[in-house]
């Protein structure tokens, strides 16, 4: 039996206003092509299948396009919701999907059985515990007055406790047969990206890799979009992100995970690269030498290059600030499009309001950094750690 693992797809995602749609679909076609030339059994998502609680239209169709094909093919499909997903909305069509072999657990479920999905296939077997994306109200409860480090504590304890009754429903009822959780979770040693968002993802957050006990035979993470490995011993693995969804991912080989199981026993995990179709650039220097470097590009791609340019200067003039608003306005290489930017002075003296660069959109700011630089800007603030993860509470129930 051959199992596919992948995550954190993200459809309807914008790169700084860019569409990266394209970039999905020929993902979702490389997938399914793979999926038939390598006769895949189980299809895994591990959360983050939407990039917004309240997917566009576009977005939508993107999905059950891809949905409609993956129909045709013999495979067990099985959907976990993420943090950017919102329960309700992948959940709406579970039961017409489940008549199509396709499981989705958007949220947390009242039954721990919910949880488990059994597979027979190639005469072997196969129990998943498919659990989504586990929010506070789901694995604890609050108490008026508690402190931030009890918070966290209890966080930590929770997801701790939730992981050991899944590990205690699979000894008591499948016990023996080959075993897969799938999480959509930060586990502390993970490496980041600036594109996952900033709620429980914080070393205090974040739970040890000991906490699944070495029970299951492999873990199926996503949330953190850079493939990795965390624990062999624990065999905790994220697959990452399909493509790349920030600047910071701009180096990563982006991967699907394959596990293959025979005799009743993990066999392999294969980790099988995806073609890139699109190069994000990141060019830094001064003016000049950026220019020359955005003339000089000349590698081709299937989809249009991504830059993003970062401009350092030594004195703050009228004419340099025109000069770098010609640029990115400009299109200096037809290979290339400029999604963000950045003027940096270096003699610059900052006033209380300059919070962000010269340059920055505030579309390119995340709410979290927003919020952020407003209390670094705030003299006299005490425990602004609270105040931080108050917010990013506050985030998460809005799905923002």
């Amino acid at each position: 039996m051959k199992i596919l693992h992948t995550s954190d797809w993200h459809i309807g995602k914008h790169l700084h206003k860019y569409d990266l749609s394209p970039d999905m679909d020929l993902f979702f076609s490389w997938m399914i092509d793979y999926i038939k030339s390598e006769n895949i059994d189980v299809l895994l998502v591990s959360g983050d299948i939407f990039d917004q609680a309240n997917p566009s239209q576009a977005a939508y169709k993107q999905y059950y396009d891809l949905l409609k094909n993956l129909i045709s093919l013999d495979c067990k499909i099985i959907l976990t919701g993420g943090n950017h997903d919102s329960a309700a909305v992948l959940n709406a069509p579970k039961e017409l999907l489940r008549s199509f072999d396709i499981t989705v657990i958007g949220g947390a479920t009242d039954l721990m059985k919910e949880l488990f999905v059994e597979i027979e296939k190639e005469g072997e077997k196969l129990v998943v515990a498919a659990v989504p994306f586990l929010k506070d109200r789901d694995i604890r409860k609050s108490v008026a007055g508690e402190t931030y480090a009890t918070k966290i504590e209890q966080l930590k304890s929770g997801l701790q406790t939730y992981f050991s009754n899944i590990n205690l429903h699979y000894k008591k009822n499948y016990s023996g047969e080959p075993f897969i959780v799938m999480g959509h979770l930060y586990v502390q040693g993970s490496k980041m990206s600036d594109s996952e968002r900033a709620i429980q993802i914080g070393n205090l957050a974040g739970v040890e890799a000991f906490m699944f006990e070495e029970i299951p035979h492999y873990v199926a993470l996503g949330h953190i979009h850079k493939p990795q490995i965390i624990s062999q011993t624990h065999n905790l693995h994220y697959c990452g992100s399909p493509v790349a969804l920030s600047f910071s991912e701009r180096r990563d080989q982006k991967r699907i995970n394959v596990i293959t199981i025979k005799d009743q026993k993990i066999a392999n995990v294969e980790f099988v690269a995806i073609p890139k179709h699109r190069n994000l650039i990141t060019f830094e220097g001064n003016l000049q030498e950026i220019t020359e470097k955005l003339e000089a590009y000349a590698e081709e791609t299937t989809l249009m290059s991504l830059a993003e340019i970062i401009v350092n200067e030594e004195v703050e003039s009228i004419e340099r600030r025109q000069a770098f608003e010609e640029l990115i306005n400009s299109q200096p290489n037809a290979h290339i499009e400029i999604v963000k930017s950045r003027l940096n002075f270096k003699s610059k003296i900052r006033g209380a309001t300059d919070a962000f660069a010269v340059g920055t959109d505030v579309a390119d700011v995340t709410p979290m950094e927003m919020f952020e630089k407003k209390l670094e800007l705030q003299s006299g603030l005490v425990n602004t750690e609270a105040l931080k993860h108050a917010f990013r509470e506050i985030m998460e129930e809005l799905n923002l």
